[in-house]
């Protein structure tokens, strides 16, 4: 009998495996989908009209219902809140929360204002600050290969950078505009997702939580952090004037629903698969945006964003293929 258990135990265990790898498979090509269609899908289908407030909370709101329902039926919501406190969950979620409430404005902003491929590649730029966040917080180095990684990644957001003041100025608008409302906050909102992740990994690592608990949390703090500061914001005053959802039509929920999917998504890929998996998909998703941007814009990639395009790929591969190894001395 203890032989038979004993052989049965490796094929449950292959089989097990087997189910893991084709769960993160789809998980995985479903994240590359949703980030690298979100740019076009939102220019697409969100009116310039729609206040940038209204479709963060909506979209908070969805992310917190879609996370709920996937724990009820996993079985682990129970047992989940029993253990929450209010301490607890403001300790490991109430300041990422509030900067990714922050950033998320800033990328609505910017999804106006620059082409679908340029928004998804300076959007990598997140890499490099959440490489820095990480050293600075939990004191995460890097290898060798991932410090020149991260040099040609600020090549090409520079190469970007100059493409999008220069090629984009005269027919879609002033180069001052594109800089300060495409460019510049794209930047910064990468610079806020590095600081989120470091504190989110600081969060996992430290007080144990799940990425759907974590999701609930962040969305319900940085919702109630958005509907504070519209008391006084021009967003606030444009809800109070002409309603909540001023500008909305059908498709604009596509959008809202596809970045909250994108946000269990980027929560499963992660815990499952690690940031190796991660990588690829966002690599692909990439190639996703400048397929669609052709398909759909009918427009080409600029000279600079052919030029960046290789090298936003090749530092997010080595990037991710060659990790900071301990060496002996240092154990």
């Amino acid at each position: 009998m203890a032989s038979i258990a004993a052989k049965k135990r490796p094929k449950d265990a292959a089989t097990s495996a087997d189910q893991m790898s084709k769960g993160i498979l789809l998980y995985s090509i479903l994240l590359a989908l949703q980030y690298g269609a979100q740019p076009l899908i939102s220019k697409r289908c969100t009116r310039r009209e729609v206040i940038v407030t209204s479709s963060v909370l909506t979209c908070e709101i969805v992310k917190v219902v879609c996370a709920l329902v996937i724990m009820a039926k996993e079985g682990s919501l129970k047992k989940t809140f029993s253990q929450w406190t209010v301490a607890g969950a403001l300790t490991a979620s109430g300041l990422p929360a509030i900067i990714y409430a922050l950033q998320n404005s800033l990328l609505q902003i910017a999804y106006k204002n620059l082409d679908s491929l340029t928004f998804s590649m300076l959007n990598q730029t997140k890499i490099l600050f959440t490489a820095v966040c990480t050293y600075l917080l939990l004191r995460q180095r890097q290898s060798i290969q991932q410090i020149g990684a991260l040099f040609l990644l600020i090549v090409a957001a520079v190469l970007l950078s100059i493409g999008e003041g220069s090629s984009k100025g005269s027919s879609d608008g002033s180069s001052d505009q594109i800089l300060f409302h495409g460019i510049i906050p794209v930047l910064v909102a990468s610079v806020l997702s590095g600081m989120a992740s470091a504190l989110c990994q600081w969060s996992s690592q430290v007080k144990k939580h799940s990425s759907y608990l974590m999701t609930v949390e962040m969305s319900i703090v940085g919702s109630l952090f958005l509907l504070i500061s519209t008391y006084k914001s021009p967003d606030g005053e444009a809800i109070r004037q002409h309603g909540f959802f001023y500008g909305w039509t059908l498709l604009t929920m596509i959008p809202v629903l596809f970045n909250a999917l994108g946000g269990i998504l980027v929560g499963l890929v992660t815990s499952r698969a690690g940031g190796v998996r991660k990588g690829f998909v966002i690599v692909s998703a990439l190639l996703v945006t400048a397929l669609l941007q052709f398909i759909f814009e009918g427009k080409p990639p600029s000279v600079y964003c052919i030029v960046a395009l290789p090298l936003v790929v090749s530092s997010i591969s080595i990037y991710q293929k060659y990790p900071y190894r301990v060496k002996k001395k240092e154990l």
